[in-house]
């Protein structure tokens, strides 16, 4: 019993101690997991920062390649070419035109930056050139303005040399004051834009774009926007554009030049876009240009105003048979108010060519022309998509279209008609660069069916084809080409 005694009486005295013991191993489990929490959450804040700081983040870079091979062909009828203001026409008897295997690179670098949430940076640089050259006089045949001239607007979009060039630069400021609001300003991307984007198998321009039909050209200027939400007018927005064609300097002394006549050229336009959903696109654009120039490389007057407007409508029609078919629509109106100037031959206090702004002598009638486009394209499986197209333009239409990506000239911009087929066939690999990522051939076919002469050119008065030899009064500047093929094929590839 003693013993017993014993044992009962130790208890009380190592009982205590083991409870202790317990505690304080529990204290310094719970001081372990609260320090392994707190360096857990020092680690994560570190990795945001690092992702913060990361470039997949703020920076994103992409580009393109395309190789391309033409074969042109094309007929000039007998015709008066223009000598000058005081020498005689001569009569030019036709000939054909041809380069059967003209081959073209082009390479695109594009840049996006993100400054802060609301301010980003966008840069897309431009290499277009001919195999073998490292001038434009391969495809500066003397024949259309838009190809004989390297602009400010169209440099990049037409084959010069292997230089890399900024064709757009800009910055934009998303949700100004908190509101759906934006500004944007620097190098424009005011080329390629609706529909035309259907026949190249590129993605929408979307609310930085312009209506291809009317606009082609690297503007430098401005754009205010907003899109407000309007549940009966989903994806609307509009745009008020500003760009600058032409800064006519310091005025200069009679004695250095006499420019002082000159002004800048500018264009301002207002673009909206009813309705931009995934099946269905509406938008409508006016345009005014002001004080237009003659030779854009050394002008030497300036020849009046111009106004455009249009619209264009874009449907994609889903599961349509095997296929989803894209289908689009577009209308263009031009109108001229010539100030009576006429273009100077090479700049200021050259000859004058008596040719003013679609008239010539002292006619300063205002003229209206007209355009129309259409075209579908049929998206099969296997990425196989089989398109065409057709555009019309009146006696006097005149778009500002220098940089469009056509060979002879500018097609929307033909007083005419031109006719169009392709077949485009993506390869099935899987993207690695992003999901936008593709590589593809594009074969087509372009006739062009000239009715007037000077097509996208606004310097002289249109003559009909059937009247070049009527009179030497009807005398061009431009080789007048009646008809032309174009046989194309590309390899491209996008990232």
């Amino acid at each position: 019993m003693a013993g017993v005694a014993a044992v009962s009486l130790a208890l009380p005295f190592y009982a205590p101690a083991e409870e202790q013991n317990a505690q304080n191993k529990d204290q310094d489990v719970q001081k372990k997991v609260d320090e392994l929490a707190k360096q857990v959450e020092a680690l994560k804040k570190q990795v945001k920062r690092t992702e913060d700081k990361s470039l997949g983040r703020w920076l994103s870079i992409g580009g393109d390649y395309r190789f391309r091979l033409d074969s042109l062909k094309g007929g000039v009828p007998d015709y008066y070419q223009f000598m000058g203001p005081a020498t005689a026409p001569v009569l030019t008897p036709h000939y054909y035109p041809q380069q059967d295997t003209l081959m073209t690179n082009r390479f695109g670098l594009n840049i996006k930056a993100k400054a802060t949430e609301d301010v980003t940076f966008t840069a897309r640089l431009l290499m277009y050139k001919t195999f073998g050259m490292q001038t434009a006089q391969a495809t500066n045949a003397g024949f259309f303005a838009d190809r004989t001239f390297v602009l400010d607007g169209n440099i990049g979009h037409i084959p010069l040399d292997n230089t890399l060039r900024v064709d757009q630069v800009y910055a934009t400021w998303n949700n100004i004051a908190g509101q759906p609001i934006w500004f944007s300003v620097g190098r424009r991307p005011s080329t390629g834009g609706s529909p035309t984007h259907v026949r190249q198998n590129g993605e929408r321009p979307g609310v930085g774009g312009v209506p291809g039909l009317l606009v082609d050209y690297a503007f430098d200027g401005m754009t205010l926007g907003v899109a407000p939400e309007i549940s009966a007018l989903p994806g609307m927005f509009a745009k008020l554009c500003y760009g600058r064609g032409f800064d006519s300097g310091y005025n200069i002394s009679p004695a250095f030049g006499n420019r002082n006549n000159l002004t800048n050229t500018d264009m301002v336009g207002v673009n909206v876009v009813w309705i931009d959903t995934d099946p269905f696109r509406f938008d409508t654009q006016w345009n005014r240009g002001f004080n237009i120039f003659d030779n854009p490389n050394n002008v030497g007057n300036q020849l009046g105003n111009m106004d455009w407007y249009g619209a264009d409508i874009l449907s994609t029609i889903k599961d349509f048979g095997p296929g989803n078919l894209t289908w689009f629509a577009s209308g263009g109106v031009s109108i001229t108010h010539p100030n009576g100037n006429h273009a100077l031959l090479a700049g200021p206090g050259s000859p004058d060519s008596g040719a003013g702004l679609l008239v010539n002598g002292t006619d300063t009638s205002s003229h209206t022309g007209w355009a129309a486009y259409a075209g579908l394209r049929y998206d099969l499986p296997f990425g196989t998509k089989i398109g065409g197209e057709y555009n019309h333009g009146s006696q006097y239409w005149t778009p500002f279209s220098p940089a469009a990506d056509d060979m002879w000239t500018s097609k929307l911009g033909t007083r005419g008609d031109v006719y169009e087929a392709y077949l485009i066939q993506e390869l099935p690999l899987a993207p690695i660069a992003s999901f936008v990522s593709k590589t593809f051939f594009r074969v087509g076919y372009q006739y062009y069916d000239f009715t007037y002469t000077g097509s996208n050119n606004w310097i002289g008065a249109p003559v009909k084809m059937t009247d070049l030899t009527a009179s030497p009064m009807n005398a061009q500047m431009f080789a007048p080409v009646r008809w032309a093929h174009d046989i194309y094929a590309t390899f491209e590839v996008r990232l």
